[in-house]
């Protein structure tokens, strides 16, 4: 049983959640004027209006109106691996099935001849130019309009094709009967797959479900140091769950990169790397 100094720790660490959630949703409202009219300058700066333009019913233009990403701060990353088990358990996806992992990476140079270890959590890159998008032969997956990359289990066959296709080794196969589960949706849906289909391809959803409705990412709400951001293009503004930042300042100001980015896919996921450097 925890102690009472552990159970107050623990209150404290919620309370400051549901302070950050509610001033990044506050947020929203107020940082969208600003960014509509200098817009955010940040590399994807343009995907917002790209992505109302591809709207296509009032629902849609709603929707667009926030255009989620991802922001990875290796240098936070201790591999607690809490991100993992929380998208896991919140999917109802069977051991060993992973939406999101982490890789550890080896660093050796001249001044730390020994070398040493940091983290690299690695989810669905949610790209804009997708290639599991452009080959999958039935439209399953697909482009949603704040930006995720989901797939209708309903339309998908699965073919594989996609998982060939996707340069990040981050799509699942559903091999096995999938585990019972309720539905917060009523049923399953491309925004929450749940409970999974067997014979079809599926991957993170960048929990739509959530954050539609005002709610953390389970992987950036697990996590224990504050690791991973969510942020939203339209208003500039990213939270890890304890602290609400200004998106751009958070990628300039960290020179932050997208793995792989050399192949054009212009991913939606954006890492600050973890070589030791200060944060401050």
């Amino acid at each position: 049983m925890p102690d009472e100094a552990e159970t107050e720790s623990r209150t404290a660490a919620v309370a400051r959640r549901a302070v950050s959630r509610r001033r990044f949703l506050q947020g929203l409202g107020v940082a969208g004027v600003a960014a509509g009219a200098g817009g955010a300058l940040i590399p994807l700066t343009a995907l917002p209006q790209r992505e109302r333009a591809l709207a296509e019913n009032a629902e849609d233009e709603k929707i667009a109106a926030h255009q989620w990403v991802m922001v990875i701060d290796m240098r936070r990353c201790t591999n607690e691996r809490d991100c993992m088990s929380s998208c896991r358990k919140n999917h109802y996806l069977h051991e060993g099935q992973e939406w999101i992992k982490t890789y550890t990476i080896e660093t050796h140079n001249i001044e730390d001849p020994h070398g040493h270890s940091h983290y690299m959590p690695t989810l669905c890159m949610h790209c804009q130019q997708a290639p599991c998008v452009k080959v999958c032969p039935v439209g399953a997956t697909f482009k949603s309009p704040d930006g995720a990359t989901l797939v209708d289990q309903d339309r998908c066959i699965g073919c594989r094709m996609c998982m060939a296709a996707c340069p990040y080794d981050v799509r699942t196969f559903n091999w096995d009967d999938p585990l019972p589960a309720p539905n917060v949706l009523g049923k399953p849906a491309p925004e929450y797959p749940v409970p999974q289909r067997k014979g079809t391809v599926n991957v993170c959803d960048m929990c739509t479900h959530n954050t539609r409705n005002g709610e953390l990412p389970h992987c950036v709400d697990a996590c224990p140091n504050q690791a991973i951001f969510v942020g939203d293009l339209a208003t500039d503004l990213a939270t890890d769950g304890k602290e609400t930042v200004r998106l751009s300042e958070l990628l300039q100001d960290n020179d932050a990169f997208r793995y792989k980015e050399e192949l054009n896919t212009q991913p939606r996921v954006f890492y600050i790397a973890g070589h030791g450097q200060d944060e401050s």
